[in-house]
């Protein structure tokens, strides 16, 4: 497994109390797997993105992660309005010391890989959201991520432009071999991008139940099409009891 939650709880304390998010979570990624979570609002998504970067500490079970670092993608891109794409892309390689040329090469070449070519002198202003957070995710994968986490990079995207840019971000993700946890509120999103979909309950939240995605072609768009997306959306619909 690249990630394995094993029984999981998180509490969270403050002065007025304590707030218990998760409680008994067991769910795992394989390498290669693109995995959604989606859930009820407020059950502690984000707080399972936080748990498998290691920027919390579970109060209850285990989280094990194969030797391997990981990106985050944030609902907004993040990117610093003053640099090009290209410094923006640079700046992971830079807060890790690794400023060689060979180092900054590899990153341009993905960046010109995956159609940034002619952006990378342009400032973040001058980018569509779409093209933004195509920058986003470049400048995560530059950084030699295995793992990505990705907490609804598309929610603040129209509805045409969130489309076209999940098809993108996924075929990336395959195409650089990359496994990724996405945590969404989008049940459509999450069957089309993802080969599993894992259902949380109300918090504190627990695993309610697991699919695995396996119509269509594997892309977003095959998925969308296909007869047994409708059947998916309504079963998961249920489960989260909406």
């Amino acid at each position: 497994m690249m990630l394995e939650f094993k029984d999981v709880d998180y509490t969270y304390h403050t002065l007025s109390g304590e707030t218990t998010a998760l409680k008994g979570l067991t769910f795992g990624i394989e390498r290669g797997q693109f995995v959604s979570v989606i859930g009820p609002s407020g059950c502690g998504k984000t707080t399972i993105l936080s748990l498998a970067a290691g920027l919390l500490q579970p109060t209850g079970g285990t989280i094990e992660r194969e030797g391997c670092d990981c990106g985050y993608m944030l609902q907004r891109d993040a990117l610093f309005p003053w640099r090009t794409v290209e410094q923006n892309i640079y700046l992971p390689l830079e807060i890790r010391g690794e400023k060689s040329a060979e180092a900054k090469g590899k990153a341009v070449a993905l960046a010109e890989k995956y159609g940034l070519k002619d952006f990378l002198g342009k400032k973040p202003k001058e980018l569509s959201g779409g093209m933004r957070q195509r920058v986003a995710l470049i400048r995560t994968l530059a950084a030699g991520a295995e793992l990505l986490l990705l907490d609804e990079p598309f929610s603040a995207l129209d509805y045409q432009t969130r489309l076209e840019v999940c098809d993108d971000v996924q075929a990336i993700i395959k195409n650089e071999h990359k496994t990724a946890l996405l945590v969404t509120h989008d049940i459509s999103e999450a069957i089309a991008l993802s080969d599993k979909v894992i259902v949380l309950s109300a918090r504190p939240a627990k695993v309610v139940a697991e699919h695995d995605i396996t119509f269509g072609d594997g892309t977003p768009k095959s998925r969308r099409n296909s007869g047994q997306f409708a059947h998916t959306f309504e079963i998961l619909r249920d489960e989260l009891g909406i």
